[in-house]
């Protein structure tokens, strides 16, 4: 049996842990993937940051990650270097990264949203 939702993110993460929790509590079947130790193919990564509206909307830009990088690395502009970013980087993705069983992207924890989206 699969899981109608995969959520991604960093298992240490306070917003990751929200989220698995509230699922969890409404009885939402989830599978979640650390993509410290699951990197996440750079396909996969291209069709979240399309089906989000851009790959600003996919990398938190506020995250202390983003402010250690260089000037250089802030300015990646094509698929290719937003990914070799994250290759880099993974914790630069917004978190959790929701995709349920039709293969739409959510990304962030709002309890509204989540019981809208997934019931509860």
């Amino acid at each position: 049996m699969t899981a109608d939702l995969t959520l991604y993110g960093l298992k240490a993460c306070s917003t990751c842990v929200k989220a698995r929790d509230w699922l969890a509590a409404q009885g939402v079947d989830h599978v979640f993937v650390d993509y410290r130790d699951q990197p996440v193919p750079a396909a996969t990564l291209t069709e979240w940051a399309r089906q989000l509206g851009g790959w600003e909307k996919l990398v938190n830009r506020a995250s202390m990650t983003w402010r250690g990088l260089s000037e250089d690395e802030k300015s990646a502009a094509t698929d290719a270097q937003w990914t070799a970013l994250i290759a880099r980087y993974p914790a630069l993705v917004r978190r959790p990264v929701a995709v349920d069983a039709q293969g739409q992207v959510g990304v962030g924890f709002n309890e509204k949203r989540y019981a809208q989206r997934f019931g509860g």
